[in-house]
């Protein structure tokens, strides 16, 4: 490989190892998969991660110059930004300080001397932005018992949201216009991403017109006990001669799990979960009653059929064995536009059951699970149903887990910088040229 084929590339991503957190791990998994194909990268990340630059914070107004900075000291070739807008303070803007941004990188998005790569983790239907704001309202406010809240105060809470979509996806479509490649984890993700225009026509060609790139969440196992299903279970003290469904996570409202309230689950099947706290929501968990209830014991987990693990954040070794113990995963999330979540349990060959939302049903189209109207019963006729063709939908998962390896998800980056790289140099050298043959004169 030339030279001219490795870039020295400055990753931006406010988690990072060992901070906890999907775009982190993410991140992370990226970097070394780049390192490992010969692209030379550093990472800018929070103080409390470890990368090789610091500065970023949701809190920190002062982001845009934090990464201007390290682009001043290190020189890169190209910065790629990974954005989920919360890890760089965001803000529900009409509300207070109107005036100011969206998040604390806009200003780098206009300042930014060299080309940008910008992966987009999330965009939303407005439907879904409305449950999302009404959370993140209600959590800035301090209000806990949303049925208080009199009808003035619901018209403002609509407004707010209505307004900060608006500037949420402009603020999108200045970072897809100042980017020199944009990168998202599906073609769901790409028609979102796109003005919302849900004509846009994801074949490759027609997308790069748009400099937008579909480049699936890499995910890979980290062990390799597939063929120990037993050992994996005995790890986590789970019952041996039932299927098991799988739902992990941070644990936010919007993953939908108190759908488990009212599951009625077959007898020859047992639900695991395992919570994480969300680092950056102030919101409590979604109760779960059967897990709140004062007769629930922990001590016995052959006998129960739901198992909360309460492990945490897991380590990717601890989450391969969770993975490789189970059978299927299980969605039923209120608000998605992507799940690093889907693509972990595919790469460890599990369908999946999710809630009939856009990101779920691109998936569906390829074989790998089903989606369902976020009821009991309809979960419940997809468990029947996926344990009915199990066979057939496990071997959709394994003919496609090749295309979430994370060198095949490296390439594909470094493919994306150097075109990136080689369209500004030539038209810097298109510039020149011009006012090399037009130079422009000064009049006094």
């Amino acid at each position: 490989m030339s030279a001219d084929l490795k870039p020295k590339v400055l990753m931006v991503s406010t988690e990072y190892p060992p901070i906890p957190g999907g775009v982190g791990r993410y991140t992370s998994n990226l970097v070394k998969a780049l390192k490992e194909i010969g692209v030379e990268v550093y990472v800018l990340c929070n103080e409390k991660g470890n990368g090789d630059f610091f500065g970023l914070d949701p809190l920190n107004e002062n982001n845009s110059q934090v990464i201007l900075d390290v682009i001043n000291t290190l020189r890169p070739d190209i910065v790629h930004i990974q954005l989920e807008h919360g890890l760089y303070g965001f803000k529900q803007v009409f509300k207070k300080n109107s005036n100011k941004s969206i998040t604390n990188i806009e200003e780098f998005y206009e300042k930014c001397p060299i080309p940008i790569v910008t992966t987009f983790h999330s965009a939303y239907p407005f439907k879904q932005w409305l449950k999302i704001s009404k959370l993140l309202y209600h959590q800035q406010n301090d209000i806990i018992d949303t049925d208080s809240i009199n009808p003035l105060d619901k018209i403002k809470e609509y407004w707010i949201a209505l307004s900060t979509y608006f500037a949420f996806n402009k603020s999108n479509r200045i970072k897809m216009k100042k980017s020199s490649a944009n990168i998202v984890f599906s073609e769901y993700l790409a028609h979102l991403i796109s003005d919302g225009n849900n004509s846009v026509n994801t074949r490759r060609s027609d997308l790069e017109k748009n400099k937008l790139f579909v480049i699936y969440h890499g995910a890979e196992p980290v062990v390799s006990v597939s063929a120990e299903k037993n050992l994996a279970r005995r790890k986590f003290n789970l019952p041996i001669d039932r299927k098991i469904g799988v739902l992990f996570g941070f644990a936010t409202n919007t993953k939908g799990w108190d759908i488990l309230n009212s599951l009625n689950i077959p007898h020859n099947w047992t639900i695991v979960i395992n919570q994480s706290k969300n680092l950056y929501g102030s919101g409590k968990p979604t109760s779960i009653g059967i897990l709140d209830s004062p007769d629930h014991k922990d001590t016995n987990n052959k006998d129960q059929k739901i198992i909360n693990l309460n492990q945490g954040f897991l380590t990717d070794s601890d989450l391969s064995t969770l993975l490789y113990s189970c059978d299927i995963v299980i969605l039923p999330y209120t608000v998605t536009s992507g799940s690093g979540v889907l693509f972990d349990a595919l790469a460890h060959g599990l369908p999946f059951i999710s809630s009939n939302l856009g990101f779920f049903k691109e998936f569906e189209e390829k074989g790998l699970g089903i989606t369902v109207k976020r009821k009991s019963g309809e979960f419940e006729r997809a468990l029947e149903k996926l344990e009915a063709n199990y066979s057939d939908y496990v071997q959709k998962v394994k003919e496609f887990k090749p295309e979430l390896k994370w060198t095949n998800i490296a390439s594909q980056h470094l493919e994306i910088y150097i075109k990136s790289i080689s369209e500004r140099k030539k038209v810097q050298a298109d510039d020149n040229f011009f006012y090399l043959i037009f130079p422009i004169s000064n009049h006094d």
